[in-house]
């Protein structure tokens, strides 16, 4: 039967864990078994660290033997997205140009969860260098939803979605360039969410995205991602663009009721299409909010696409930084970016600034919803997850699209900077979960917090199980759930 420690937030864990009830070696070994029972479905973690997590959780206990002092996350056990280097633990980017790179320091996201005292016990799947937002790679392979293994994650932080998604721990770390958090949060039916940039401090290794990548949480709950945000926040002298600690905790934030908030709901940006169904499923979540004292009034905005905009941006981010293995990276390239490369030869320094202008022109067009409205609520992802295999759908609502138009929703907030969110909305009539996007003014993810953590706790999403989990768990003699 599925452990039920798993199952628990990283709130009530450490909480646990801190009075003596649940030893930190008994948390870990329970996330380690659950990824024995489900991830050959669902291809979530790729590195396991069975070794170093119980290390750690011995560590952890005897420092609850000694009576020291213990962070907020002491014993909790995470997984790191392969993005994210972890000293001594194998980091690939999804890339067989870095199959065997174990770097010999940790991402300021995974040093200050482990500060914290969180525990290490696997990394996730992604895409090649979190180049499509699929989590899907020529080393690893397809990470499949766990509500549906013929369908992807999303990515490009699919592994993580799924492994939070699954019960593989409490807490992943994830990045997001163009919806990287929120797509995958929205197709695996979690809670991720994209901080203002700088928020959490990055320190790129290899090159590439620093202009347009957030880092972030993927959590089942909305307070352990607030804790994960407090823990991991602040400046770092190695990131020019790192921001200072709020003056206020996000924890605290997650109990401020969100009576009186004016929120815009739109369910296009410009003449982004929708499809039919999702569009039904976030209005009916977006009118939610005024249940809980909310004023929702429906917005019509004329923006432009900033798709094209951002990924001239990544491409020739990333082309730059490879230069120098080009040729290397040719020969193992995953064949849906092989396109990429070319594309970057093709740009020139006028395309380069443009992209940047477009986002001073959108933001001159968008600013103003902000000052008359606390939050943006939108549709994160038009569709549901597409099928493995897939880059998504040809058509959206009956209108022919071009490739990977079904990010046009994601990819705006990630060229302004500004915080959004992603929070389960419900499920398609197929059992595919749908999300809705809650977009913040800059800086203020406390306002995404309160509007999450009260819609959390009126329509709560953690409890549901997907089938992966399911069928593991009836085949260990347990219930099954589901949505």
């Amino acid at each position: 039967m599925s452990d039920p420690i798993c199952w628990l937030s990283a709130i009530e864990l450490a909480q646990r864990i801190r009075r003596r009830e649940i030893r930190p070696i008994e948390a870990v070994d329970a996330c380690l078994a659950q990824i024995d029972r489900v991830n050959d479905r669902v291809n979530a973690v790729v590195t396991r660290v069975d070794e170093l997590a119980r290390e750690a959780a011995t560590e952890a206990e005897k420092a609850l033997e000694n009576a020291e002092n213990v962070g907020p996350l002491h014993g909790v056990p995470f997984t790191a997205k392969d993005v994210h280097l972890t000293a001594g633990v194998r980091t690939t980017f999804g890339s067989r140009l870095y199959e065997n790179h174990v770097p010999d320091w940790d991402h300021p996201i995974v040093e200050r969860l482990k500060r914290a005292g969180a525990i290490l016990i696997g990394k996730t799947n992604t895409s090649e260098f979190g180049l499509i937002p699929l989590a899907a790679n020529a080393l690893f392979g397809d990470s499949c939803n766990p509500w549906n293994t013929a369908h992807n994650t999303g990515g490009s932080s699919g592994g993580a979605a799924a492994a939070v998604c699954c019960g593989i721990g409490p807490l992943a770390t994830g990045s997001d360039g163009g919806g990287s958090i929120r797509v995958p949060a929205s197709f695996c039916g979690v809670f991720g969410i994209k901080p203002q940039m700088g928020r959490i401090p990055h320190v790129a290794f290899p090159r590439g995205w620093e202009t347009v990548a957030h880092q972030g949480p993927l959590t089942r709950t909305v307070r352990d991602a607030a804790l994960f945000l407090d823990v991991t926040c602040g400046r770092d002298p190695r990131d020019r663009r790192s921001l200072p600690g709020p003056s206020v905790s996000f924890a605290s934030a997650c109990e401020q009721p969100p009576c009186g908030k004016r929120l815009a709901w739109c369910p296009h940006l410009g003449n982004l299409p929708v499809e039919p169904e999702v569009r039904t499923i976030c209005e009916r979540a977006a009118r939610r909010f005024e249940e809980l004292g909310c004023h929702v009034e429906e917005l019509t905005l004329d923006l432009p696409d900033l798709t094209r905009d951002q990924q001239v941006i990544a491409i020739c981010e990333a082309a730059t930084a490879a230069e120098s293995r080009r040729a290397e990276w040719e020969k193992v390239i995953y064949p849906p970016i092989r396109k990429m490369l070319p594309k970057s030869d093709r740009y020139t320094y006028k395309d380069l600034v443009r992209a940047h202008w477009a986002r001073d022109i959108y933001w001159e067009q968008l600013g103003p919803v902000f000052e008359q409205f606390d939050a943006l609520l939108t549709p994160t992802v038009p569709i549901t997850a597409p099928p493995n295999g897939s880059l998504g759908p040809a058509t959206i609502d009956g209108r022919p699209v071009r490739t990977l138009a079904w990010l046009s929703h994601c990819v705006p907030f990630n060229m302004t900077w500004q915080p959004a969110a992603s929070i389960p909305a419900g499920f398609d009539a197929s059992g595919l979960p749908v999300g809705l996007q809650l977009v913040g003014r800059p800086f203020d993810e406390a306002t995404l917090f309160s509007l999450a953590s009260a819609f959390e706790q009126a329509h709560p999403w953690s409890a549901a199980r997907p089938p992966v989990v399911s069928a593991a768990t009836s085949a260990d003699g347990g219930e099954t759930a589901g949505p």
